[in-house]
């Protein structure tokens, strides 16, 4: 059966200006394309949570995104953050920090976020731990890993993440729930860098053995998505396709 959006899907195969798209019809083929690549991957589509990287607009287009569907949104820096979750406060969206966070920054954003992906320090990890009772909950917080060795990117390394892990998941309010990744800056196997993270985290979790639950991985973003899926990805920070022309 032919998907809802296969209107706009043949507007992309015949070179139809994107611009001619809503972002509901983009938000629909993206859903529709990471469902294939899942049942490509002999994976279940619902174990794979989108979220949408709306750092580039502004607050009404990213209520459009969540009406059209999309209520797990990401986003890069505090200061748009803050903005952007007091402007949508009426909206039950989850926020995503899925950039750097500062220490100085961290007391206004923890309340606001569903889950921080870019742990990448003990010190960050500490700081949280001890200044969090006002959020009134566990963080739920992801391990960023620089799997590449890649000077420009920020992570622990595969070395450090074995050093670090365990003192960050024995915190009382912090909730380790997995790892975030990228592949390498222009890399042309992306696969590889993916399947590298998801070996990293298998080998984590057997050496914690029931300490944690490393049940996700946040790894593949618009033009990679696929390769990440068929190495298990669970959480995609995906922007460009739900946005730009």
């Amino acid at each position: 059966m032919p998907g809802k959006n296969e209107w706009a899907i043949a507007l992309l195969r015949y070179k139809v200006p994107t611009k001619m798209l809503s972002i509901k019809d983009r938000w629909e083929m993206t859903v529709e394309r990471v469902a294939n690549a899942a049942i490509h991957a002999g994976r279940s589509p619902d174990e794979i949570t989108i979220v949408g990287v709306s750092k580039y607009v502004d607050a009404d287009t990213t209520r459009e995104l969540f009406e059209a569907g999309c209520h797990d949104l990401g986003e890069s820096r505090p200061q748009v953050l803050w903005d952007k979750a007091a402007a949508l406060s009426d909206l039950p969206i989850r926020w995503h920090l899925i950039g750097h966070l500062q220490r100085n920054k961290s007391r206004r954003t923890l309340p606001l976020i569903h889950s921080l992906h870019s742990l990448d320090s003990l010190r960050l990890a500490e700081y949280i731990n001890e200044n969090i009772a006002d959020v009134g909950r566990k963080l739920e917080v992801l391990l960023e890993v620089n799997v590449t060795g890649d000077g420009s990117k920020t992570g622990l390394s595969p070395v450090d993440l074995r050093i670090i892990a365990p003192k960050i998941i024995a915190m009382d309010h912090l909730r380790v729930v997995g790892l975030m990744g990228m592949a390498g800056l222009g890399s042309q196997t992306p696969r590889e860098d993916f399947a590298s993270i998801r070996r990293l985290r298998d080998e984590l979790q057997r050496e914690l053995e029931s300490e944690v639950d490393l049940r996700h991985l946040s790894m593949g973003m618009s033009g990679d998505f696929e390769d990440a899926i068929a190495e298990g990805a669970t959480m995609l920070r995906i922007g460009s396709l739900l946005f730009e022309d």
